[in-house]
């Protein structure tokens, strides 16, 4: 495994968020676009390739982690604004969370 440098690891700006719309995406068997918000009411999009392991109307009100500082990237006309991090093996999936609550924009470091 290659090892990253530190300084390059800060870089990335890694929140909390809550889930405020889910939705599936229309022609894919894979791909949710999920709105999340941050600090202050702010709202970014991602599209994630999460639906085989979670319905969208199950998502709502769930914190994730995100990272959100990546270039946006378009993927099947949506943009992705955001990446929801996320442990999985061949079989499963499990979106990152805390384990107490915490508000949307807490920085995760």
């Amino acid at each position: 495994m290659e090892r990253v440098p530190f300084e390059e690891f800060q870089k990335l700006d890694i929140r909390v968020g809550r889930i405020k719309e889910a939705y599936k995406i229309e022609g894919s068997k894979k791909l949710l676009r999920v709105v999340v918000e941050l600090a202050n009411g702010e709202t970014k999009q991602a599209v994630a390739g999460i639906s085989k392991f979670y319905e969208p109307e199950k998502l709502l009100g769930k914190t994730v982690i995100v990272v959100t500082n990546l270039e946006p990237k378009s993927i099947m006309g949506y943009t992705s604004e955001v990446m929801l991090l996320a442990a999985f093996t061949d079989t499963d999936l499990s979106l990152l969370t805390t384990d107490k609550e915490m508000p949307p924009g807490t920085k995760v470091s």
